[in-house]
């Protein structure tokens, strides 16, 4: 059930982006964020977000093609995982790729299509739903808190965007 929730309006790409990014700079090792939603939802250019503000060396993008981008911080050894959950169908296909050992580890990890490894998640991640309004660069994200850590970073991000 989830303790929080919070709704937000982009109404472009620079601002799915910018949001993302104030999201990216609240998160601490160990934080998962799970991005659902369609096809050009905008979960990448959230993700392009969330990686400048959490401070990654590497330019974020898709890891469609390869499942797993790893990013490293600028300042110290803490890595950013970024999954592209969408080609995998089966539990076996998500240890092929690692996905046990890195939500095991003490790193921020952020899930695209994360509802296909429902079973490997943990019980406090922070949920963001993308979903495309009518205007085409509209986008609804909504927010929800799954537990104490995820309650208390998205209240801290409801403080960084008011």
């Amino acid at each position: 059930m989830s303790l929080d929730t919070l709704e937000i309006i982009s109404n472009s790409v620079e601002e799915t982006i910018a949001i993302g990014s104030q999201l990216g700079a609240l998160l601490l090792a160990g934080d998962v964020v799970c991005l659902a939603g369609d096809l050009g939802a905008g979960k990448t250019a959230f993700m392009i977000g969330i990686g400048k503000g959490w401070g990654a060396w590497e330019p974020v993008n898709s890891p469609t093609f390869v499942f797993v981008h790893e990013h490293h911080h600028a300042s110290d050894d803490t890595r950013l995982y970024h999954l592209d959950c969408y080609r995998l169908s089966s539990e076996a296909d998500a240890i092929s790729i690692g996905l046990d050992d890195i939500l095991a580890g003490r790193d921020v990890v952020v899930l695209e299509w994360p509802e296909r490894v429902n079973s490997f998640l943990p019980s406090d991640c922070l949920w963001v739903d993308l979903q495309p309004l009518d205007n085409i660069d509209q986008r609804r994200l909504t927010f929800r808190a799954m537990g104490q850590r995820t309650a208390k970073l998205l209240t801290d991000l409801k403080s960084v965007l008011n």
